[in-house]
């Protein structure tokens, strides 16, 4: 059985009540016996990690006084969500839709404490592909149901006329598989998908290869959305509140960091950094967090960037989860072909996952300590519109 399948169904029985009771048995009992363990943090080696990994490197963590220890590497959605449910690991970054699904899909006490980063993400097709409708009747590649990219991609194929199937696709008709991210590159090579979505550096390194091209960023169809969002549990916050304030705080000087310093965060997350958080080169990860002007300006001539009056960047840092993106993403998962067990998602209402499955009083206080506002352009009444157009 291939490994992404595997990892799939794996990760599909994490979210039942079977699989998950021991692994929250697990996680209580560790806490019990630890209630102030070290900070222990568990990453997928993604540009989605990118506070994560800064706030360690540049010692964030340790001028608060927080023990942490060395971040743990996980391949798989599947291995970072189970060392999370157990214990094995207490703060993680995750997709915003498998947060949903954490939650109410398998009542796992966890929640959001602020946005990781955002955008970060791209559609990126073979060269012979030139617009949507030329992925009539093609597979393409979705790193799990319940994320950002499956949303958006789907919100776009709708737009452009194009159905959902399982099967071989036909006529008007696209077909998605779930693949891990790490295997995307190879299966466009081979013509095995006719494209992918997915987060960064993998859009970057089949664009650097000459394997494909970019045809949409997600950011550029929603505006400033999130991808990743930073996850504790709930004992955690409820019992040490003062601890998960100072890392909040730590992830948004972090962000601030990476925000302004882009081309060092390329190089210590990279395989030639200290730490080789990564296994990308530096060249890559530059090309994300700090593209040459002229490749952003040759997006816009071909209108790969439909919207550039959203002054988007292929990755940016932003801290305060929004409940109106929250809101609107449970709107949109409940009109989303998503396989597996997903009736949970039709007894959410938007408004009360908003108020349950985010917790904004850490990164509300340090905004305020901070007087970061500015820093983010975030307005001080922390509300906006969501924009969504293709």
């Amino acid at each position: 059985m291939p490994s992404n399948r595997r990892d799939f169904l794996k990760l599909m029985s994490l979210f039942s009540l079977a699989t998950s009771l021991p692994l929250l048995q697990a996680c209580s009992e560790r806490f019990a016996f630890n209630p102030n363990a070290p900070l222990r943090i568990g990453y997928l080696p993604i540009t989605d990690a990118t506070p994560l990994l800064v706030a360690i490197d540049q010692k964030m963590f340790e001028k608060r006084d927080i023990a942490v220890e060395k971040p743990v590497l996980f391949r798989s959605w599947a291995q970072l969500v189970e060392a999370f449910i157990s214990g094995q690991v207490n703060a993680i970054h995750l997709l915003s839709p498998m947060a949903v699904w954490l939650r109410y899909g398998s009542t796992a006490p966890a929640k959001v404490i602020m946005w990781n980063h955002m955008a970060g993400s791209a559609l990126t097709v073979a060269p012979d592909i030139d617009q949507i409708t030329d992925l009539s009747g093609q597979t393409l590649a979705i790193p799990f149901w319940y994320s950002i990219h499956n949303v958006v991609l789907q919100h776009i194929l709708k737009t452009h006329q194009l159905s959902i199937t399982h099967q071989t696709p036909q006529p008007n008709e696209v077909r998605l598989v779930v693949m891990a991210p790490s295997d995307m590159v190879a299966a466009l090579a081979t013509r095995k998908i006719a494209g992918f979505i997915v987060a960064e550096p993998f859009n970057a390194i089949a664009e650097q290869k000459g394997l494909g091209k970019i045809l949409r960023f997600s950011a550029d169809v929603w505006k400033d959305h999130s991808c990743c969002l930073t996850l504790m549990h709930d004992h955690d916050i409820e019992q040490r509140p003062e601890w998960v304030g100072s890392i909040t705080e730590a992830l948004m000087e972090a962000q601030l960091w990476a925000n302004t310093h882009r081309v060092q965060t390329a190089h210590l997350l990279s395989k030639q950094g200290t730490h080789q958080f990564m296994p990308h080169d530096v060249s890559i990860l530059e090309q994300v967090l700090n593209p040459a002007p002229t490749d952003w300006q040759r997006y816009i001539d071909k209108k790969i960037i439909r919207h550039p009056d959203w002054q988007q960047n292929r990755i940016a840092f932003q801290p305060y989860p929004y409940r109106s993106y929250t809101e609107t993403l449970i709107t949109l998962l409940q009109n989303t072909h998503i396989a597996g067990v997903n009736r949970f998602l039709y007894d959410l209402d938007p408004v009360t996952v908003a108020d349950d499955l985010v917790d904004d009083r850490f990164i509300k206080a340090a905004l305020i300590k901070h007087q970061a506002f500015d820093a983010f352009n975030l307005p001080e009444h922390l509300t906006r519109q969501e924009l969504i157009i293709v």
